[in-house]
């Protein structure tokens, strides 16, 4: 099982060609592909989404919001900045939701590898060959 974040999930609607869109595929056939709140937000929030869209996020699972998420997130966030390191809020929601999950995030945003150096993120690693 692998949690996909906004980026992956915009270049896999538009058609784009990547081993992180490849990957997504590859786990979409299997069932495996998860998505936090925040990410189904951010996809719905696009005026001009893809039709597409709809059919994807049935074939996604969506990450529940476990107890004591909203400070989980926000202490991760707190931490980050506090090192003045990068951290967007719905980064820090899309990181919190994957923690929770234990599941590994597939993105091409270098902004989440603080999250996984530092708050317990697991990464989606991509091989040469597109694939994990």
């Amino acid at each position: 099982m692998i949690a996909v974040d906004t980026s992956v999930a915009a270049d896999f609607l538009q058609g784009v060609a990547s081993p992180h869109v490849q990957l997504l595929q590859d786990k979409m056939t299997s069932d495996q592909v998860c998505m936090a709140a925040v990410v189904i937000t951010e996809l719905l929030s696009n005026p001009t989404s893809p039709r597409l869209l709809q059919e994807f996020l049935h074939e996604v699972t969506p990450l529940e919001i476990e107890t004591g998420y909203w400070e989980r997130a926000g202490k991760n966030r707190a931490k980050l900045k506090a090192m003045k390191l990068k951290a967007k809020t719905a980064d820090a929601l899309i990181a919190q939701s994957c923690i929770d999950h234990d599941v590994p995030l597939l993105t091409r945003d270098p902004d989440f590898r603080h999250y996984a150096k530092l708050c317990g993120l697991k990464l989606a690693i991509i091989s040469a060959a597109g694939k994990k």
